[in-house]
This record gives structure tokens, sequence and C-alpha cells, in this order.
């Protein structure tokens, strides 16, 4: 089983990427990147991530989140985050992160907060 499995799915003009599975060096990191980069290439620009089902993440993780949040807002896109477990919205506290994405515990609050 792949340490990071991602689906995606539509809402409207959003896209919600469904992660299950560790977000950390290698593999999962990687497969994170290579599938918001594909998105942002097939012009998807708004991106809601949805990290409800993440057991793990860790720095490497966490710099791909400011690298492809980096990449989305430079493209005039929006990347956000849905569901964070208190692993990680605490990682977020800690790296003082939490500030500079939008997160949600609601996911139709979530794609309504899109513009």
């Amino acid at each position: 089983m792949a340490e990071l499995e991602l689906s995606e799915r539509q809402a409207g003009d959003v896209t919600i990427l469904d992660l299950n599975g560790s977000v950390r060096m290698g593999e999962g990191a990687v497969a994170l990147r290579n599938s918001i980069r594909s998105l942002i290439d097939g012009g998807k620009k708004k991106i809601l991530l949805n990290l409800g089902s993440v057991k793990n993440i860790d720095s490497s993780g966490i710099g791909e989140l400011i690298a492809n949040y980096t990449t989305l807002t430079r493209e005039g896109g929006q990347l956000k985050l849905l569901n964070l477990t208190e692993k990680i919205q605490n990682l977020l506290v800690i790296t003082k992160l939490l500030t500079v994405f939008d997160s949600f515990d609601d996911e139709a609050e979530a794609l309504n907060s899109f513009k």
C-alpha cells in the first residue's frame, strides 16, 4: 500500500483532494506535490486539501504544503485546508503556519470561502 493515497473530487470549480496516510519525506510528500502540480497544469487553481485521514505529517510534508501554497498563490489560485487533525493543527501552531493557511472543519463552509 502506498504511503499516501490521494483521491480527487470536484465541487464546482474547487478540486478537493482527500488525503489518506502519511505526508512524509519521500513518497508521500512527492505524491502530494505531483498531484497538486498536475491540477495546476490542468488549470485547476482552487484546491481544498482534506487532511482528516492523514495519520502523520513531518517537516517535509509541511514544506510541501508551503511550497504548493506559494505556487498556487503566485498563479492566482488558492489552497485551503480541511479537517485538520489535532496533531496537524498542533504542528501548524508550533511552526506558526496556522495563520498562513485558511483551515476549516466544515466542507461546505470551506467551499463557500473560495472566491
